[in-house]
């Protein structure tokens, strides 16, 4: 049996953020009845059918709402929200997943990506002028003095048609940056931080685009890439798979 782990403050924060948000109640009913069927680790792998089984769900609400007049536009506001149900999901379900004993207690996740203990990590000066990734998820372990130890950055797209580039062409950058080439000193390209961190992807790809081979093509250039569907692939992982790669990769 896992050993259960005490949640900290702020991750029972996180939680009670991500439950209280009125367009994650039906996700949070249809995650649960998943948790109970398939368990905590395999619900991950669900996450595009919970999304799309819910749409409906969250469109009522979007129209009642608009009925109130708390929003204006019912396609613009669903825009908005896909892409943080997304996000919030995958927090809450890894923070559910640490409580089970899951992922080990110093690993830690956050969608505040623009937290002053990352800010200097991911930034990379080209002749005077800053380049971030596209970032939404940080994955990451601290040393004792709550310094960074090793982190891990996720860019998640529910579609591929998104702008998937953004991140991998930070790496690439960055790779640059860190190796000895002519490339880094023509753009005067400078990253010079303790902590390098590993750059991954993750969606749940509405549009079944993974398997263009200009997409195929793209994920090679990430440290990992996952799908929160049940399908076996050899070019991208399960969503499941982030525990242990985050468990392997982060200590």
């Amino acid at each position: 049996m896992k050993n259960i782990y005490q949640l900290n403050k702020d991750e029972l924060k996180q939680l009670k953020e991500i439950e209280n948000k009125y367009y994650m109640f039906p996700i949070m009913e249809k995650i649960n009845n998943y948790v109970s069927k398939y368990g905590l680790e395999e619900t991950m792998n669900y996450l595009h059918e919970i999304l799309i089984t819910s749409k409906s769900e969250v469109d009522l609400m979007l129209e009642d709402r608009k009925n109130k007049g708390e929003i204006k536009d019912v396609s613009q506001a669903r825009k908005s929200i896909v892409g943080q149900i997304f996000s919030n999901s995958i927090v809450y379900l890894f923070l559910k997943n640490k409580e089970f004993g899951n992922v080990k207690d110093k690993i830690f996740i956050t969608n505040k990506t623009k937290d002053k203990l990352f800010e200097n990590m991911v930034t990379i000066n080209v002749g005077g002028e800053t380049q971030k990734p596209d970032m939404d998820l940080i994955i990451y372990s601290k040393n004792n003095d709550d310094s960074l130890n090793k982190c891990m950055i996720i860019s998640l797209k529910t579609s591929l048609r998104e702008r998937a580039g953004q991140t991998y062409k930070w790496k690439l950058l960055m790779e640059i940056a860190t190796t000895e080439n002519p490339i880094k000193e023509k753009y005067n390209i400078k990253y010079e931080q303790k902590v390098m961190p590993l750059v991954c992807f993750a969606t749940v790809n509405f549009y079944n685009e993974i398997n263009n081979p200009q997409h195929r093509g793209m994920f090679k250039f990430f440290d990992n890439s996952f799908i929160g569907k049940p399908i076996k692939s050899d070019f991208i992982s399960n969503l499941s798979s982030l525990l242990d790669f985050a468990n392997t990769k982060l200590i």
